[in-house]
């Protein structure tokens, strides 16, 4: 190999381990502000359910499998998770109108109410971030995530 060869690679470790850093720098405040938001909608319930309020916030809703699944969570702490949250009158299950022996499982009226108050602070925490970004910044911003997701390719 070749010492332009080598310069290569060790730059594209440098850029990955930068990456890398960012990456981790993203999750880690995301973590913290999931963990605030939970605290927010409801302080008696552990983070791990305001997951499961999240994702029917921004899904609708599903089956304890599909949660299980989405949340890679296993099933039994779905189920727990759930019930904790029905008992609360946040969750509430349903017939399923396309299987009369499957239940979806979905947010109450209260649940929603909860959930969009405890976003807001993520929300502003979030957006405080790219409030100076201008639109082609933004734009250019969202098209690499969507890159790096491959949301083009589902």
């Amino acid at each position: 190999m070749n010492n332009n060869t080598q310069n290569k690679n060790a730059n594209r470790i440098q850029l990955e381990l930068k990456l890398g850093e960012q990456l981790n720098m993203i999750l880690s405040a995301s973590h913290a502000l999931n963990v605030r938001a939970a605290a927010r909608f409801d302080s008696s319930l552990q983070p791990a359910a305001f997951l499961i309020v999240r994702w029917l916030f921004s899904f609708g809703a599903t089956s304890a499998t599909t949660l299980s699944e989405s949340t890679a969570m296993d099933r039994s702490s779905v189920s727990r998770l759930v019930n904790q949250l029905k008992n609360l009158g946040y969750v509430k299950s349903e017939q399923s109108p396309s299987d009369r022996r499957g239940v979806l499982l979905s947010l109450t009226e209260l649940g929603q109410q909860r959930a969009m108050t405890a976003l807001e602070e993520k929300e502003s925490a979030f957006y405080e971030r790219i409030s100076q970004w201008n639109d082609s910044k933004l734009e250019n911003f969202i098209e690499l995530l969507m890159d790096f997701n491959d949301y083009n390719n589902k």
